[in-house]
């Protein structure tokens, strides 16, 4: 099991738009996803970056690291996004892999901190992420937000998970 960058590896370009609009996108929002990732290979910005977990050559997971998550708080970034592990493949803390992979990365890329909001209670912290405050959405909900540290990213591929 493996967790790839698509700029890295932009051979799943179009497996990882299949991917994230199938599970995050609506028949009006699916540009934004293909749009997004397409533009991400080959911007000389650090963002976006998108993520996914391989197991042999199948995607059962992926995430997105991107400038702001259509949140108030346009004052933080980088965001993870679009964190999913196929239902068959959950419990078993697959989601630390991309959530570390995007921490690690933010990190060589001079952030401090890695955002994320979510209407979870309970998942974030348990990958070493607090909670911060409550970000408003353009369509009128809110979410909380929580933050990581990129101090205490780990190596991926020391980490023996």
């Amino acid at each position: 099991m493996r967790v790839i960058s698509l700029r890295e590896e932009p051979v799943y370009t179009q497996a990882a738009i299949n991917f994230f609009q199938g599970r995050w996108a609506t028949e009006r929002s699916k540009m934004i996803y293909e749009d997004c990732i397409v533009h991400g290979l080959t911007t000389e910005s650090p963002l976006p970056r998108w993520y996914l977990l391989l197991e042999n050559d199948k995607i059962i997971g992926g995430a997105g690291m991107i400038t702001n998550d259509f949140v108030s708080r346009m004052d933080l970034w980088p965001w993870v996004c679009s964190v999913y592990i196929e239902e068959k493949y959950r419990g078993h803390a697959y989601a630390w892999r991309l959530l570390e992979r995007a921490r690690k990365d933010a990190g060589k890329a001079g952030y401090s901190y890695l955002y994320v909001c979510t209407d979870l209670v309970g998942f974030y912290e348990h990958y070493g992420y607090e909670y911060i405050g409550t970000g408003y959405h353009p369509w009128g909900e809110s979410s909380r937000i929580y933050r990581a540290s990129t101090e205490k990213a780990e190596n991926i591929n020391g980490a023996g998970i």
